[in-house]
Parts: structure tokens; sequence; C-alpha cells
């Protein structure tokens, strides 16, 4: 059987994993009656992706056309998991580049496809969406068309097929239909995969070798290593070599071997060469390294992955409330699982914290940090997080930070608040145009460290009308920072149960992040201040009761309904001297210094 190895890659909401579940269910992989034919973003199967709508882990599926084995890579469509598209690239002989009719290509298009072309990877471009009644696919194929003679690097990279799609309804169409209603169907996509994207180049007769693009892990059979079979062939109980560029890591043998079938692993006995297969029996194997036969030992070209801009400080709950809520809680506990994430997950980097407990957490953005926690508060952690940091450089004596280039889309009658905030943030604006369907397109440049909580304040001015992307553009000189700490805190001045009472007398001062009979600690942040101060509040008063009326009178309090943030919220309006406290259960910010003696000796020591 021939085998097609295609990723597809796209900006995130451009209907990519859509596409996919029509390419699983018009190639039978599914019976009727299973529940996946009624399903939506089938790969999409972890939670965090079901409820952000993005894909954030990349997946393999594979279907039949035509005696045709086509592996499919569904990559993360959002740049802060660039790091997932990164490793899995080297897996694939081609690429879907998805766009929608629309919008357009936007960052992360430009991001994905750069990567496409260093592999050399054969691209066909699909335009999707076409149905929308704001799409422009002529002007979008122009757009495109721009986009790759700004990045292909070879004159083959200019020739690639066009397909029009409406993913929702499972068709697409080699010519731009008039009838947008036309019956069709997903067979010109899966045609122009069999003649465009070449076999893989697998060497059948040369001894094996697979480079680790991903792992994987269950209690009965230990460490999946994943990756396509470069050359050769590996049998079950074949002796392999696990290595990298400093030379062998681990000698074993392989106990199982799995190819994918639809959305499921199938063991087989032998591998087929250029498959994407997954192996087992080498505990230590790691992303980016070479499984060999024995007989030659020479490590393929390892992933290079671009590197972290931002970090954090992650760290073991010390709070007073700290093992309350969660099953693991221990630094101990918390180290174990943060070295299980390093040796998978090569987007992040993750190192023991210089100058005190804890960890450095470093990535690409903020989503990607926040992903993460969210991700060990789901699986029981207690932990503490900082303030999210850019990273710097020292280069010829010169500090260096990284900058980004910000694409926005707004409805042209309120792109005014946008271009304010962002002029706001020493933003440089570098391009401004408004298209048929009255959206303006800003992209402007400014560093990481000025876009720090930008997201979720530009989605607020604007009523969540914005469309917010952004691409990693390198290591510049430092700029002016801005002042980011726009809101004071709200903090408990003794620890406690919170009353009716107190916060509506709180709410004068500003928002409030709890709710009555709440349990709250000295030093714990329990709103926002509508000024830049910081100020101690008593949330736990109670009102002097002096008869039977005033009993009762904390039951008639009339109270707003409190302010409810999300992780990514929460990191956005952190303060330098404040950390978050994340468990299964609550997320509750805090002073790093709990007691206000303590905060004013600090304050007076760095005076």
């Amino acid at each position: 059987m021939e085998i097609r190895n295609i990723a597809i890659i796209a900006h995130v909401d451009h209907g990519k994993t859509t596409l996919v579940d029509g390419m699983l269910k018009q190639t039978h992989t599914f019976r009727e009656n299973q529940a996946e034919m009624s399903q939506t973003t089938i790969l999409d199967s972890n939670d965090l992706e079901r409820e952000k709508g993005i894909t954030i882990l990349a997946k393999v599926a594979s279907v039949t056309y035509k005696d045709t084995k086509i592996n499919i890579i569904d990559t993360p469509g959002h740049a802060d998991f660039g790091g997932e598209v990164e490793r899995v690239m080297n897996m694939a002989d081609g690429a879907i580049l998805l766009i929608d009719a629309a919008e357009g290509p936007l960052p992360q298009t430009t991001f994905v496809l750069e990567k496409a072309l260093v592999q050399n990877l054969k691209i066909i471009v699909v335009l999707n969406k076409i149905d929308r009644q704001d799409a422009r696919p002529l002007e979008v194929l122009k757009e495109t068309e721009e986009l790759f003679l700004k990045l292909a690097t070879d004159p083959s990279h200019l020739q690639f097929p066009v397909l029009y799609s409406i993913s929702r309804e499972g068709k697409a169409f080699t010519q731009l239909p008039k009838d947008l209603n036309a019956p069709g169907d997903l067979r010109p996509l899966f045609e122009e995969i069999l003649r465009a994207v070449p076999p893989p180049v697998a060497q059948p007769k040369l001894p094996f070798k697979m480079l680790v693009s991903n792992l994987d892990s269950d209690p009965y059979k230990g460490t999946y290593a994943i990756g396509k079979v470069t050359q050769g062939t590996v049998q079950v109980g074949q002796s392999v070599t696990l290595i990298d560029e400093s030379g062998p890591i681990e000698r074993g043998k392989i106990t199982a071997i799995f190819t994918h079938t639809g959305l499921t692993r199938t063991e087989i006995s032998q591998s087929t060469p250029g498959d994407i297969i997954a192996v087992t029996g080498l505990s230590k194997a790691t992303v980016g390294q070479t499984i060999a036969d024995p007989t030659d030992l020479t490590p393929l070209p390892t992933i290079k992955l671009s590197e972290p801009t931002i970090k954090i400080l992650v760290s073991p709950n010390s709070s007073p409330f700290a093992g309350q809520e969660g099953k693991f809680y221990t630094a101990r506990q918390l180290e174990e699982r943060l070295l299980r994430e390093k040796k998978a997950n090569i987007g992040l980097l993750i190192e023991p914290n210089p100058s005190g407990a804890g960890f450095i957490v470093s990535g690409r953005g903020e989503l990607h940090l926040a992903i993460f926690i969210e991700n060990l508060r789901r699986e029981g952690y207690e932990l503490q997080v900082g303030k999210p940091e850019v990273i710097y450089k020292e280069e010829n004596g010169q500090t260096l930070e990284p900058f980004e280039e910000v694409t926005l889309e707004v409805d042209k009658g309120i792109s005014g608040v946008v271009i304010e905030e962002m002029g706001r943030r020493s933003a440089k604006m570098t391009d401004m145009h408004t298209d048929t369907r009255d959206i303006t397109r800003l992209v402007y440049e400014t560093s990481s460290r000025n876009l720090l909580g930008l997201r979720n304040i530009l989605l607020t001015k604007t009523r969540g009308q914005c469309l917010f992307a952004t691409r990693f553009t390198g290591y510049f000189p430092q700029s002016p920072a801005i002042d980011q700490k726009v809101r004071g805190s709200l903090i408990a001045f003794e620890s406690g149960m919170a009353t009716a009472y107190a916060i509506e007398s709180a709410e004068q001062r500003g928002e409030i992040l709890l709710t009555p009979g709440t349990e709250v600690y000295e030093g714990m942040i329990i709103g926002l201040n509508n000024k830049t101060e910081n100020i101690e509040v008593n949330i736990c008063k109670t009102k002097n009761l002096s008869n039977v009326h005033n009993a009762t009178a904390e039951v008639a309090v009339q109270l707003k309904a409190p302010l409810v943030l999300t992780l990514e919220q929460y990191l956005d309006i952190i303060g330098s001297d404040e950390l978050l406290e994340v468990t299964p259960k609550s997320l509750r910010l805090r002073k790093k210094l709990l007691t206000k003696l303590q905060r004013v000796r600090e304050a007076r020591s760095s005076a």
C-alpha cells in the first residue's frame, strides 16, 4: 500500500479541525453507527481543546483512499503552540495550507508556511469558508500569492495547486463554484493529495532509523516514541539504540509497534518504510532523539525549535490554604511532574529557579504558559505562579528583548479604541487598511513586554469583536517600558470569612473577586481597586447587632455580581509583588508577603 504523510496547517479558527472531521467521515473511517459519525472536532479530544475551540496538541490520524494510506497530522493553529508545529513538520512530505476566504492569511499562517517551506513540503492551498457572507476568495488568493513570494526560497515553492472548500459541509472544488449549494464532497482534495504530495523517501534497504517527533505513555506499555520511519524497517523484538548528537543513550528491544488506523493505534509486527509509527521499549526516549539499528549509529538531524520568549515562576503552594484542595501539593510531587513535562514537551523550557524555590518555565506566550498551568491544575496539582516576564538577551554589551508583529482586525467604527491602546503601549504601526467588509486590519510592531495583558484589554474594550494575532519577529534593543499596573489591589486585612456587609462597603472602592462566605487569609487579594494604589480592607467585618431587626439586615444586602476571571486574565493583571495560587478548585491572587508589616519592611529596605 502506498503512503502519503500530510500536515494540515492554518491560523486558529480557519476550519482545519472541521476539515479533518470530513476527511475521516468521508473515507468511511468509522462505521455508520459509530458515535464519531455525529461528532465534530473529533481530533480535539483534550478537554481544554474542546472548551477553548483550539487545537493545542499535534495529533496523527489516518484514512485510506484508493488503496493509499494518508497519514493526517493535525497541528495547532495558535502561534503560542508553534513548538508542536515544528516538531511534527518533519514527519510530513506535504501540507494543506487552509486559509479563511474572508480573513485571509494571518500571522500564524505566515509562521507555519515558513516552517513548511524550510522543510520543502509540497503545499496545497485550500481557501475555506467560501460560503461566508463576507468571503472574498479572489482577494485572499492574491494575498496568499504575495505571501508565497515573500517566503519562498526556491522557484518550485511558487507552484502550488489551489482548491476552494466549505469544510463544515465536507465539500471541496477545483474551481470557485458559481453555485455554493451545488452538491460536492472532498474527493477533489484527496485526488490532489495523491497527485501533488510525493510518497515518503524511506530507503527500505538501509538499517532502521526513526526520529522521535512526539511522545505518549500509558501505565501498561510505558513510553510510546512516535515518528516517521526514515529508513529501513523494524520488527518486534529487534535490538535498537537510542542516540543523539552526543552518542548512545539507551540500548533495548522493541516490545511493540503501532500504526495509525483512523483515530486508533493498531498493533503490528513490522513497520512499513515511510509510515508514521509508535514504538515501545525505550523508557528514556525524548523528542528529538533518534532510534536506530545498532549497525548505524549516526543520528538524524534533530528538531530545531524557535526560542521561548516568556517565562514564569512555578513553585509549590505556600499559602495558608496549601494542601486543602489538591491531590499533589508537595515540592517533590511538583518537581516530578515538571520533569515529566520537560521530557515530552520540548516547546517548554523548564529549569530550577536560580534564586529560590520552584522552577522557571519558559514558553512562547501567555496562552502557552496558561494552558500548561491549567493542565497541572486539572490533574490535581496545587501550585503558585508569579508574573509572566519576557526573556532578555545580552549581545555585544547591549540588552535585547523579544519583539512581535501584531495583527488586529476590528470593525471600522471601533478601530479608534484599538489605535489608542496600541499607542499607549508604544507600538509602531506598519500597516492599516480597510477591506470591502468595512473591517480595518492594523499591523503593529512592538516588544513582547508591552504586549503583556493586551489581549484581554482589547477584547473588553471592543466587546469581544477584536481579532488578535501575533508573530515573533526577533530580538532587538530594549525599548522603553510602559506602566502595566493600571489598577491597585484590595487586600484582605485579616483571616476569616468574607461577609456581605464588608463586601458591600468594599464595592465602593472597586470590583470584588469573591462572594459572601468565602474563606480568606491575610494578604489575599479580594478585589481590584478603581485607583492605582493598594488598599487593605477588612473583608470579614460584621455589622454591630443591637436588636432583632438588625440581626437580619445582612440578608437584604444587594451585592453586585463578583468579577470572575480566567487563569489567562489573572496572569494579565498579576503584579510583580504578587502570586497566583492555583488549585483544582480555586484561583486566588495574593501578595508575596502576606502581612502588612512584612510589606512595609520590604518597601523601606528597597527605598
